[in-house]
């Protein structure tokens, strides 16, 4: 992670940047709301947004979502760190495992100790998201680390 970078949490004046920079890695948008986004952790690199993650709360399990790294900082640990910070808040919170949702970072979870799973096996709170519910297509590989 670059040494100028820091993750803290979202503040209300971050939705536009998470959400423009959602959109830019193609990344779903459409369900989040201005509560959802009070939830994120983000990456700032001096006061610039530079990368973001949260996790969704379903029962004792979490989804993982919304990792996403701008272009500049790929390849820094940026996503690393994003994931790290993201699994500590999950273990604070006492959930279980994180689930998540991926068509791109299988390789990138999987070397982070996530291993596939399928969309059935996960609880039915996570089936029942939005996320597993439509926005993220039916191809997308499903993946979960128990805590």
């Amino acid at each position: 992670m670059p040494e100028s970078a820091r993750i803290d949490a979202a503040t209300p004046a971050d939705g536009p940047a998470i959400v423009a920079l959602l959109a830019q890695a193609g990344l779903p948008t459409v369900d989040l709301t201005p509560a959802t986004l009070a939830d994120f952790l983000v990456a700032r690199d001096g006061d610039t947004l530079v990368g973001t993650v949260t996790i969704e709360r379903h029962g004792d399990d979490g989804l993982l979502r919304s990792l996403a790294v701008t272009p500049a900082q790929r390849g820094r640990g940026l996503g690393q760190a994003l994931v790290e910070a993201v699994e500590q808040r999950a273990r604070a919170q006492a959930l279980r495992s994180l689930v998540l949702l991926t068509q791109t970072a299988t390789e990138f979870f999987a070397t982070r100790g996530y291993r596939m799973v399928a969309r059935s096996a996960v609880g039915e709170a996570l089936r029942n998201s939005s996320q597993f519910a439509g926005v993220c297509p039916a191809s997308a590989s499903c993946m979960e680390k128990i805590l």
